[in-house]
């Protein structure tokens, strides 16, 4: 297993035991990739997974540039139109961000950009 997967593993299981339910994990488009796809009730939540080994480089929601965010955005837009049933409802795009080591709990940042 990766890093990335066991990242996204860890965030999954956090959003799970926070009320979320898994919709779509890893949804390639045109644009890009989101990680995780989750209702939390009729809420639509696009969800970038973001790690970092270093923190000296900053935490994981620092390398999220607006290029990144754009795409996430454009991607969700596809995924929108294959769902027109969830199109009509909220949205929003959280982050969570780990640490490598773990010794931190998840930083899940809600409505993190739009």
């Amino acid at each position: 297993m990766s890093a990335g997967a066991a990242f996204e593993d860890a965030a999954l299981k956090y959003l799970r035991q926070n009320g979320l339910s898994l919709l779509e994990r890893n949804h390639a488009g045109r644009f890009g990739e989101i990680d995780l796809i989750m209702a939390d009730g009729a809420v639509t939540v696009f969800i970038e997974v973001r790690a970092r080994t270093l923190s000296v480089f900053g935490d994981g929601t620092d390398s999220i540039t607006a290029s990144k965010r754009r795409k996430i955005v454009q991607t969700a837009r596809g995924w929108l139109q294959l769902h027109p049933q969830r199109a009509r409802g909220i949205c929003r795009f959280d982050v969570v961000a780990l640490d490598a080591e773990g010794a931190t709990p998840p930083q899940w940042l809600k409505s993190a950009f739009s």
